[in-house]
């Protein structure tokens, strides 16, 4: 049946919105009881309305992630209704749309709330009825109780008059006038007071909100933000696994978890399951110390308060099935043989106990990629693991033929006996394994094949050395002007070209358009023809680099659509290459070797010369700092192989640019 035969049949219509959110709340609700005893359990529903922290961090517009409240617009309006309990939330969600902001009820209800503007009742009878919207009329359900109230009005009646106020027909409105005054003078209510309460009926009738899925939407929207305030690593976990598939949303959660100063680490054979979850933090063994940028970024919050959900020892875990070409099929058979008999020790272990018709050489070639198999014993860097793969498998292969056949393998023959009560590594793990000899991968080929593995990037960003030249050269971040930090106007970001597109005009000319990717999320950038001709080379160069053009907002506040419209892009590489004046390389005493000191040597020997300085500042722990000028003829120039030998030599972010 259609609603309207529905209404004539005298059925009530539900509506069922499925809400994606309702299964991050029970996604996150199942991870915090993971950790939980039997018996103390945790029960969203049951959770106070009246919690400090939850009000103080919507009141900060510390919202990303929080349903309904993400906007830039709606955050505004957050830190000037400054929420400080649930009445005032479910207001606000009713109060967030074009009507009521664009005709100054939102400012009025803020004025009122704190004191600005008197409270006022349109009369005494309404008073109870208005007081936790203070005087302003904000839902339907009021208009209904107000005819109910002063005119009399049955409840089946009220609905009739909220629903004539809202089509605005002149002949329906003033019969229901008359209708309405007649019942407020048997009430010995004033004319002119009825008449005055009418017309403001009227008037807010085509602004207000239906109360019942304001509250509801409210409540959902409390649920999130007392999550994300007190479980915020069970939060992030669950929102980032209820969108695992969404690219975008997946680089700003984790950009948002970072900044509340959560860990977020890559997947990992030994730890990940499915979906995101939440695990102690490991220290890879395998992962390379000097290949590699951290894998986590957890700076200071930028909220200024620290989660009250007691997240220390915790981290959020990739699942990995959100690696690319990783099946259900697949993971299930790493956690099954994980169940058994326990850690991978190796990755001719993980092909020795994996069923590898489920997981094969794809699935555990994008593992590696992924950084999934760092954590695994014997310091084997990716590019090493990848190597030794198709060996593994062959081994593995043969060791399961060799069991469903009942045979026994001749390496287990000869591996020793371990003595009694000794904890030692699978057989696996002592002979037969033959790791080749390889170089690792530079930093930028390995996270672009974590980028490929992941569609994103987790252990660092392209953009991580060139932070300092950001700093310098860019005015906006892709993020800033999603959270309204950044207006319209001319503005320079740096970042990573992605899904780039040429295209003919109808005048047969070229253009492209392309998304600018950086850590923090996307911009998309438009290079109309004659911009195009001449920075083609720079777009197509795979490269970082700065762009600058005019960013407009296509969209509204409500579903923003921010656009550069393309003037000028250079590699980053080449700004560095000519604003940089001096290299300064920092080493420590303490950890600083006769062998280390020469191969410094053998690298700044090798490297490119150019105009910047060499410094050599050497920290001498309780004592002092030491600089070194070298003379003019070791002046360099600041390439990415100088970079990336320094870093492999010493450890990250050993050397700073200025």
């Amino acid at each position: 049946f259609a609603m309207k035969e529905v209404e004539k049949a005298g059925l009530v219509k539900f509506d069922f919105l499925g809400l994606k959110t309702l299964t991050v709340i029970q996604t996150a609700a199942k991870l915090i009881n993971q950790q939980r005893p039997p018996g103390d359990e945790f029960v969203i529903d049951l959770i106070r309305k009246d919690d400090a922290d939850t009000f103080k961090m919507i009141a900060r517009a510390d919202t990303t992630g929080v349903f309904q409240l993400e906007s830039s617009g709606f955050r505004e309006m957050l830190k000037k209704l400054k929420p400080d309990c649930l009445e005032d939330i479910i207001a606000a969600v009713a109060l967030y749309r074009p009507g009521p902001l664009e005709g100054g009820m939102v400012d009025d209800f803020i004025d009122r709330k704190h004191g600005r503007k008197k409270v006022e009742y349109p009369h005494p009878l309404l008073a109870e009825m208005l007081t936790d919207t203070y005087g302003v009329i904000v839902y339907q359900e009021q208009v209904m109780q107000i005819a109910q109230i002063m005119g009399g009005y049955s409840l089946g009646g009220a609905d009739l008059l909220r629903r004539a106020m809202g089509k605005k027909k002149p002949e329906e409105m003033e019969k229901q006038k008359q209708t309405f005054l007649d019942g407020a003078k048997a009430k010995n209510i004033d004319p002119k007071i009825a008449d005055q309460v009418f017309e403001l009926m009227a008037f807010f009738a085509g602004y207000g909100f239906n109360r019942s899925h304001s509250a509801a939407y409210g409540w959902i929207t409390y649920q999130t933000a007392y999550l994300k305030a007190h479980f915020p690593h069970e939060f992030m976990a669950g929102l980032m696994s209820c969108d695992a598939d969404n690219i975008d949303n997946i680089v700003k959660f984790i950009a948002e978890a970072r900044a509340m100063g959560l860990v977020v680490e890559r997947p990992d054979v030994n730890e990940s399951l499915q979906d995101f979850s939440i695990s102690a933090p490991t220290h890879s063994a395998g992962a390379s110390t000097s290949g590699s940028a951290p894998t986590h970024s957890a700076g200071a919050s930028t909220s200024g308060s620290k989660p009250t959900g007691g997240g220390e020892g915790k981290v959020i875990r990739f699942g990995m099935g959100a690696v690319k070409g990783v099946g259900a099929n697949a993971v299930e058979a790493i956690l099954e043989a994980r169940a058994i008999d326990g850690t991978f020790e190796s990755i001719f272990d993980l092909c020795r106990r994996v069923d590898t018709q489920k997981c094969n050489r794809r699935v555990l070639e994008q593992l590696v990629k992924s950084g999934a198999l760092d954590s695994l014993p014997g310091s084997h860097h990716r590019a090493k693991l990848l190597a030794a793969l198709d060996g593994a498998l062959e081994r593995g292969a043969s060791e399961q033929r060799d069991r469903r056949s009942g045979q026994t393998s001749l390496f287990g023959l000869l591996a020793p006996s371990p003595a009694k009560g000794a904890d030692v590594p699978s057989v696996s793990t002592q002979v037969g394994e033959t790791y080749p000899e390889i170089e690792e991968w530079s930093h930028k080929q390995l996270l672009a094949f974590e980028k490929e593995a992941l569609g994103f990037y987790v252990s660092g960003h392209p953009l991580d050395r060139y932070r300092g030249d950001l700093q310098r050269y860019a005015s906006a971040t892709t993020s800033e002007f999603l959270a309204g930090l950044r207006s319209v106007g001319t503005h320079s970001v740096g970042g990573i070209v992605s899904q780039y597109r040429e295209m003919i005009t109808k005048k047969g000319d070229k253009m492209a358009r392309f998304m600018l990717e950086d850590a923090e999320g996307t911009l998309e950038v438009i290079a109309f023809p004659k911009t195009f001709e001449k920075v083609r080379h720079v777009l197509v160069s795979d490269e970082p680099i700065l762009v600058s053009g005019d960013v407009k907002n296509e969209g509204n506040s409500e579903a923003p659509e921010w656009k550069m419209f393309l003037e000028t892009a250079a590699p980053l590489s080449e700004l560095r290459q000519a604003k940089t004046s001096r290299v300064e390389i920092h080493l420590n005493a303490d950890t600083l070797t006769h062998d280390m000191i020469d191969e410094l040597k053998t690298i700044l020997a090798n490297a490119t010369r150019g105009n910047c300085a060499a410094i050599l500042r050497l920290k001498i722990p309780l004592r002092s700092e030491a600089i070194v000028l070298l003379p003019d003829a070791w002046a360099l120039s600041p390439t990415e192989d100088l970079l990336t030998r320094l870093e492999r030599l010493f450890g990250d972010r050993v050397a700073t640019l200025a």
